[in-house]
Order: C-alpha cells, then structure tokens, then sequence
C-alpha cells in the first residue's frame, strides 16, 4: 500500500504516516523514491493498538476474518458512516465488499451511493473494479443467508474474503433477525466472511433488556456509535471448565 492509501484509510495526513516510518512505529519500505507499507504490516499496526481515533482506524484494529459483529447507530446518518467505514476496512484488507440495502426504507440507492462517497468510500471506483456490489433486497428476513450462500460460491477459488453490511432502519421482529443471525453465524463459521448488521438506536430500544441480551449473544462483538463516540466489545464464549 502506498503512504496514500494507508493516510486515506486510517483518515490521517501523510505527513502522519512518513512520520510513522521515519519513527520506526510503522515499518515501511522505500522502493526507488516511493515508501511502501505491507497490508500485514499495518494490521500489525492497528492490532497493538496504535490506531488512530477515526472510525475506520478504531474498525481496522477491532474486526477480524471472519467476524459477525452487531452495529449500533444513534441515527440513519452515522448509521451510513458506520457502513463506510466498514467497507474501507474491507478494501484496505483486500476483501471484496457487498451492500445489502433491502433493511433501509427511505433511500434509494443512488442516495445510499452518495451517502457512502461522503464517508470517503470510492464507490464508482470500487464498482467499476467489481470489488463493490450494491445488492438490492426483496425479503430480507429469508433471502440474506441464501444471498451470502451464493456470494461464497462465487468467490470460492477467488481466495477473497466477502465484506456484508446489513441494516435495518424499522422495527424488526427479534425472532425472526435472531433466526436469521444464528444463519450467519453458521456460514462465518465455515468460510472468510465478515458481517456487520447494523440497527438504528429506536430499534434496539424497542426491545426489552432479555432481548439485547439475546441479539448481543448472537454476534461475536457489538459495535455502538453516537454523536458523543464509539464503543466496541466483544462476546467471548467460555470454555466448560
């Protein structure tokens, strides 16, 4: 990765990342006139823990592959920044990245485009490269598991691992989003899939503190992002004894 790209998806200056090099906190590598950084090395980076306080670098260090993680957002516009930032970790990572948009009444999809480009996704560009796919949605609640199905035998031999962001921005029946996650969780289980289902903050708030409980265990890590900050965790399952 160039030191561009590595400023454009950590949402810091390049004279950040020269500095970085020059420090010897990130190793870079100068070929001809040109510093270049390894995509394993800036993993390496973020996951010590020296990520930037952007959205994308706090992602970057936090997600893993596979992953199944459950978004949080305070309202429809951070809940797109969410969906960007995401999508850059992917790209930065190689992945192919996939919009699923049948959760989100009131916007098109050319509006969730430019929502998407004003986060600092390059849309047109990652869809003329075909590593973007806008994928609209009939049924939600049946079709997402059978879609990402589809996605992984696609991508099979690609070598690929496929980036899925869902939303919904309605009330949804606990039963039928959990039976649809507990599918997720299978297909992560068994492939390079990463899956960020994300809800708006009225949704969640609709359902009683057993519920959460429940739609929080059914994700490997909760992400929660507001006008006043981020918060991650992770759910860890224990071992019998």
């Amino acid at each position: 990765m160039s030191v561009e790209e590595v400023a454009g998806y950590l949402g810091v200056g390049r004279v950040t990342v020269y500095r970085w090099c020059r420090e010897g906190r990130l190793p870079c590598l100068k070929v001809g006139r040109s510093w270049r950084i390894r995509q394993g090395t800036l993993e390496d980076f973020l996951r010590r823990g020296e990520r930037p306080s952007t959205l994308v670098g706090q992602l970057g260090g936090f997600l893993e592959v596979p992953d199944n993680v459950l978004g949080v957002a305070q309202n429809r516009e951070l809940l797109h920044r969410l969906d960007a930032a995401f999508l850059r970790v992917g790209e930065a990572r190689g992945g192919l990245l996939v919009k699923f948009t049948g959760g989100e009444t009131g916007t098109s999809d050319e509006e969730l485009r430019e929502d998407l480009e004003d986060h600092g996704l390059e849309v047109e560009r990652l869809e003329s490269e075909g590593r973007l796919r806008i994928v609209p949605e009939q049924i939600p609640a049946t079709d997402r598991n059978e879609g990402l199905r589809r996605l992984m035998e696609e991508e099979a031999s690609s070598g690929r691992a496929i980036w899925a962001s869902f939303n919904w921005t309605q009330e949804v029946d606990l039963e039928t989003a959990l039976a649809q996650q507990e599918g997720m969780a299978d297909l992560v289980g068994e492939s390079q899939l990463v899956v960020k289902t994300a809800v708006l903050e009225e949704v969640s708030d609709a359902w009683s503190s057993r519920e959460q409980r429940r739609a929080w265990g059914a994700h490997s890590g909760t992400i929660w992002l507001s006008d006043r900050g981020l918060a991650l965790s992770r759910f860890v399952p224990l071992s019998p004894n």
